[in-house]
């Protein structure tokens, strides 16, 4: 099949996935398409703005992963449910089609990619994965995940986020102290049972090599050079994947921003 992006368009709808979950989107621009994996904590919107720049270039796919935003969900979580999600909305986008993941959705995208999609993805780029490479960092404890289960069955999310940000994301006692007077929190508290969806995801957080190494996809491996321990994932992962280019946007945190990470986008896509 052959698509045709001669019309700009600005639309959102839902989708069905294959297990019949409603998957929420945006789409926009013209051009050949770009899908966007995001939603760590969030929804689409997240990403709106950086969809927003490509769609001057490219017809943007831009959607909340499932138990996210106006997306639906079924239990039990499982990283298949979220892999066929993604083929959902390829087919809608028509594939292959350039694809970013940034943070953890870049671990999905991965994944993706070695999960049997490959074929229907062009060119990938990843931001900063949250793999930890030994030595960088201190492990999580291995009952991590079983303590943001017990804190969702009883309700406490604020301290899910708490324990999330403070373990895995490993910022400072005195900010995660604070947190919850940020006026950004109660919608990451709202979507605290995703975290448990997020570690699912992630395992142990340690890279699964043998996996990577099967990708065969051009990616492009990013990260801002402002976290150490982040900078050393993203050159483990440059050194795995065989078809891999590795480059830093200097001076970016890890909520990097969409004016700085667009034109690296549409480069490397264009390339």
């Amino acid at each position: 099949m052959s698509f045709v992006w001669d019309q700009e368009v600005d639309m959102s709808g839902r989708l069905i996935s294959t297990d019949g979950t409603p998957i929420a989107f945006d789409k926009l621009g013209k051009g050949p398409p770009v899908v966007i994996v995001g939603g760590i904590l969030g929804d689409r919107s997240q990403q709106g703005p950086l969809a927003e720049l490509l769609s001057t270039k490219f017809t943007v796919f831009n959607y909340d992963r499932r138990g996210h935003g106006e997306s639906g969900n079924e239990e039990p979580y499982a990283i298949e449910r979220e892999i066929e999600d993604l083929d959902t909305v390829f087919s809608e986008a028509g594939a292959p089609a350039f694809v970013y993941g940034t943070s953890g959705c870049a671990v999905l995208s991965l994944l993706a990619a070695a999960g049997g999609l490959a074929p229907k993805i062009k060119r990938l780029v990843i931001w900063e994965p949250p793999f930890f490479v030994d030595g960088t960092r201190p492990k999580l404890a291995p009952d991590y995940l079983s303590r943001l289960k017990s804190l969702l069955a009883e309700g406490r999310r604020r301290e899910m986020v708490e324990l999330f940000m403070s373990e895995a994301v490993g910022m400072p006692a005195e900010f995660v102290a604070q947190m919850h007077l940020a006026p950004w929190f109660p919608s990451q508290e709202s979507l605290a049972h995703t975290l448990i969806y997020e570690t699912t995801m992630m395992g142990d957080y340690s890279i699964p090599r043998t996996k990577i190494a099967s990708i065969k996809v051009p990616t492009l491996v990013l990260d801002g050079g402002q976290t150490s321990w982040l900078t050393a994932t993203a050159n483990a992962i440059a050194s795995i994947l065989p078809n891999a280019q590795r480059r830093t946007i200097d001076g970016q945190p890890h909520n990097v921003d969409h004016n700085a990470m667009a034109p690296v986008l549409i480069e490397f896509f264009e390339g």
